[in-house]
């Protein structure tokens, strides 16, 4: 079985909700990010053996494999195929994880995966939205839904305030932590530390989600998004807009075309969990993921654990003993934005640029979706 390689990464900046990427449309997007991983790479384009990209709201602009019309609006030839995967939150990081699946079985040589989502096109939630207001039902309407989970409510709300519940986090706890966040996160875009990572987009060269002069004051003051509960909009991810590709090589393909690679795709896992509770995941994905790769928590110089909510990432500290200073040290969601399907591959692409800046050799990433899964993705800087 060959390796599977990083040769380049590159994601787009991450532009607030109505902000500086939101008249951009999704397909013109994510050919910039994937035109951008391919030149960055070396890779002749007629080379590259498939492109995958994660999408979770496909529809309108973002409908009918938006990764075959951004391939083509990359540029590279019509030969190329792609194909669009929706694993809800971690849809791109699914996508690296099939690119070097694919990859190791021998299959394909050269892939591209990556993701995007223009949130403020089409807002979180359209396909059901949608789909209900034209009679097409709900996605959780079926006889046999209900016969197992009845019809209670279902949301990442919900979620999020069980486990704050169960392994008792309190709203301060989160306030800190989110506050932390937009610290590390403006520190980080003031040093640079994104920039070689970033492939400017019509004039905008930063994330926008970053907030320097927010405080735990002005986050007391927010009202919890339920009666009686401790989530607010300050400890949970923002509506954003972005995209993201990276590049991935099998041995062959790095030494027949002198490819530079950056890191190598090293363990992936994903698991269920309870879709109720649904934001659980990545703490079975943590363990899975560990055991497979043969490696210790300890042995992990970094750690991306995708803030969808504050919450989720503090149960996930409590539940495996990692290091906080190790977890999100560039910030996450909260400060730099969730461009839902482009996620996975910007805390990929962040992850591989801050190891090697920093000479670290273990990365692991991990984040929670929707109906209660999660990846979980080890890689080795070469």
């Amino acid at each position: 079985m060959t390796d599977a390689y990083i040769v380049s990464a590159v994601r787009t900046p991450v532009g607030r909700r109505r902000g500086g990427l939101s008249s951009a449309h999704p397909v013109d997007l994510a050919g910039h990010a994937i035109r951008a991983a391919v030149e960055r790479s070396g890779v002749a384009p007629e080379l590259v053996d498939d492109v995958i990209l994660g999408c979770v709201s496909q529809v309108g602009a973002q409908a009918f494999n938006v990764a075959r019309t951004a391939t083509l609006a990359a540029g590279l030839p019509e030969t190329v195929p792609a194909t669009t995967v929706d694993r809800q939150c971690g849809s791109s990081q699914q996508a690296v994880h099939f690119a070097a699946q694919a990859i190791r079985s021998g299959d394909m040589d050269l892939v591209v995966a990556g993701g995007v989502e223009v949130m403020s096109l089409v807002p979180i939630g359209s396909p059901a939205v949608l789909g209900q207001e034209a009679g097409m039902g709900h996605p959780r309407s079926g006889l046999r839904w209900a016969e197992r989970y009845g019809d209670q409510e279902i949301s990442q709300f919900r979620g999020a305030e069980m486990i704050a519940a169960e392994y008792g986090v309190d709203r301060r706890q989160m306030e800190e932590f989110a506050l932390e966040s937009h610290q590390r996160a403006a520190r980080a875009v003031e040093a640079g530390a994104f920039d070689d990572e970033i492939e400017p987009w019509e004039g905008v060269k930063r994330d926008e989600g970053p907030r320097p002069d927010t405080t735990l004051e002005k986050m007391a003051g927010l009202a919890p998004v339920t009666e009686g509960g401790v989530l607010t909009a300050a400890v949970a991810s923002q509506i954003s807009d972005g995209a993201a590709a990276l590049v991935i090589a099998s041995g062959e393909a790095v030494e027949r075309h002198g490819l530079e690679p950056l890191a190598r795709v090293h363990t992936t896992a994903v698991v269920g969990c309870d879709p109720v509770t649904m934001l659980s995941g990545p703490i079975p994905a943590t363990a899975r993921v560990l055991e497979r790769s043969r490696l210790k928590l300890e042995q992990i110089d970094h750690f991306e654990v995708n803030e969808a909510f504050a919450p989720i990432v503090l149960a996930w500290l409590k539940a495996t003993g990692a290091d906080p200073e190790r977890t999100n040290p560039l910030g996450g969601a909260i400060a730099l934005g969730h461009p839902l399907g482009a996620t996975g591959a910007r805390l990929m692409t962040t992850m591989v640029h801050a190891l090697r800046r920093s000479g670290g050799r273990y990365g692991l990433q991990t984040m929670c979706e929707g109906g209660g899964l999660a990846n979980a993705t080890v890689i080795e800087i070469i």
